[in-house]
């Protein structure tokens, strides 16, 4: 199996960037497609982003598509959410999953929690207004 631990969260006014990052040891990192997701108060999971094996293919939310952007170096076993122009509705917990395949490419077939057999503990994003 896999560990992953997310790291970067922060408290950041509206309008600015974060960067997170997801940390992963145990299996090799490139068998697995990773994904983000977050989790505000009182609401269910929601799919951010996610990223095939190779970096080469990668789907996004339409809430954050053209504002956020998922990258990997699987030399570092790290997988990366680069926020900008975050706004207060982006307050979450985000956490990152992994989920064990080479998908040649990810798409809205790759968004379900449901798919990641692996998750870290999350980290909080807090966007004030």
């Amino acid at each position: 199996q896999v560990q992953l631990v997310e790291s970067g969260g922060n408290l950041v006014q509206a309008g600015g960037s974060l960067r997170l990052s997801c940390a992963a040891s145990g299996r090799t990192f490139s068998n697995y497609a990773m994904g983000w997701f977050r989790q505000a108060p009182g609401k269910e999971r929601d799919f951010v982003a996610a990223i095939n094996w190779s970096g080469t293919s990668t789907y996004y939310a339409d809430s954050v598509k053209g504002r956020f952007t998922i990258s990997r170096d699987n030399a570092k076993n790290t997988v990366y959410l680069q926020m900008n122009s975050l706004k207060p509705e982006d307050t979450a917990v985000y956490y990152c999953a992994a989920k064990p395949a080479r998908l040649g490419t990810v798409s809205v077939y790759n968004t379900a929690g449901s798919e990641y057999g692996y998750w870290g503990q999350g980290t909080q994003v807090t966007v004030s207004s």
